[in-house]
């Protein structure tokens, strides 16, 4: 096998960068109508013939000789089984990196609060999980007993009473390290259903899958599409784009580390981005040479080869001030900040998913086991966007209690506000509660 890159090399001084970098950047999660079509006649058919449906596709695009729903459902104790069938290595990395990943959002958490005035008015915030969520794992080989950590235990530890997994194992291909990983996380039901019509049960429910509020998890252009149609009927995490990261470096870190770090996220496919700037242009050259070097070691060359020839790139900027504005421009998935100090250039970055501070923190670190969560904004989103977090398993209500002298002064207020837009019965309900001795003034 021959693999060879030509990753592009941009300079933020030439006049047409900003033309060349949102060329770079560009990419859409678009379903075509043929897609799209499918995945709307999947729903229908979910809603209308429930269990029926989804076996009924599972078999055509899965390949599993189903007879009915309830060979599609894992108990509690087959993913007990799971982690007994994994190596004992496996198991404790599995329980570190969720140990880890529990404690880091056990401080995410939102409490209730209430505070009182002067009158007696009492407002405040009722912090409530959701019922229940589910969790799109991709299946078979290529699976992520990583994902199942960092959508789950974010649930539980908001809260959340059940969490619903759907994961498909195309030809009876079960990933025990999944299912292991479901096990530790907390995951109270399995079906082995996958694709838009595992999103649809989820969305509406069956006989025999519940219905949930929020569906979270990654998955291919089906589950994509799929999920923005059921948007509105249940909330969902994001759709995310193709995993990114960009390297911020001063010129003084080993160069195969920085290569390294690149293909990290160009093995996830053809269309992850995984860009490079540095203000020391002989060192993007000694990068270049060892993304060479390194390639043909890679198992995942291809992928790698076509993601940093087509979406990748090295950028020569003035100084570290000018990486840092790029940076922001970009917004990305990850950053490194692979300098000397790293916090002090922390209060510049404004638009990153998660940051990853110095020489020794590589990205893949995040991945699996420092704590936060590697269900991250895509696409140039973290400019409005957060991680996934305890935060998105919670909902607040708002607490509003009137004493009756506080309705009597507050309905003085809504009464002039509410005839300004012309709605009497508003400006009515509140003038009730004003008191008599006030009215008379």
């Amino acid at each position: 096998m021959t693999v060879s890159t030509a990753i592009a090399r941009l300079n933020a001084a030439d006049p047409d960068f900003a033309r060349h970098l949102d060329h770079l950047l560009s990419w859409e999660s678009v379903s075509d109508d043929a897609v799209n079509q499918r995945v709307l006649d999947i729903i229908k058919a979910v809603r209308e013939r429930g269990d029926a449906a989804l076996v009924e596709f599972t078999q055509r695009f899965d390949g599993v000789d189903a007879k009915s729903i309830d060979d599609l459902i894992l108990g509690r104790e087959r993913l007990e089984l799971a982690l007994t069938r994994i190596t004992p290595v496996q198991r404790e990395a599995l329980e570190k990196a969720a140990d880890r990943v529990r404690m880091y959002h056990e401080r995410q958490k939102q409490d209730s609060w209430q505070y009182t005035e002067a009158d007696g008015t009492v407002l405040g915030q009722k912090v409530t999980p959701l019922d229940r969520a589910g969790l799109y794992v991709p299946g078979g080989k290529a699976s992520y007993p990583s994902s199942v950590l960092m959508n789950a235990i974010p649930a539980k530890v908001a809260g959340v009473a059940e969490v619903v997994m759907v994961v498909p194992t195309p030809r009876g291909e079960v990933n025990e390290l999944v299912l292991a990983a479901a096990c530790i996380a907390g995951v109270d039901r399995v079906f082995t259903v996958g694709g838009a019509q595992a999103v649809a049960a989820l969305a509406y429910g069956t006989e025999s899958v519940p219905q949930v509020d929020k569906i979270v998890g990654p998955g291919n252009i089906y589950v994509a599409t799929a999920k923005r149609h059921v948007f509105g009927q249940v909330g969902i995490d994001m759709i995310a784009g193709p995993s990114e990261i960009l390297v911020v470096c001063d010129g003084q870190t080993d160069p195969d580390w920085i290569a390294m770090d690149l293909f990290s996220q160009a093995e996830h496919d053809e269309d992850a981005q995984a860009i490079l700037v540095s203000p020391d242009a002989a060192f993007l050259d000694r990068v270049a040479a060892s993304i060479d070097k390194l390639l043909p070691t890679m198992e995942r060359a291809e992928i790698i080869e076509k993601s940093i020839n087509g979406r990748g790139a090295l950028i020569q900027v003035r100084d570290m001030q000018q990486a840092i504005e790029v940076a922001n421009r970009i917004a990305p998935e990850h950053l490194e900040l692979s300098v000397a100090e790293p916090q002090a250039w922390l209060p510049h970055i404004r638009h990153a998913g998660a940051i990853f501070m110095g020489r020794h923190t590589s990205e893949a670190l995040g991945d699996y086991c420092a704590g936060p969560n590697h269900v991250l904004p895509t696409s140039g989103t973290a400019r409005f966007s957060s991680p996934l977090g305890v935060y998105d398993f919670q909902k607040r209500s708002s607490i509003i209690f009137c004493s009756e002298q506080g309705a009597s002064e507050l309905g003085h207020t809504a009464s002039v506000l509410a005839r300004g837009e012309s709605l009497t019965a508003h400006a009515r309900s509140a003038e009730y509660r004003i008191l008599t001795q006030e009215k008379g003034n």
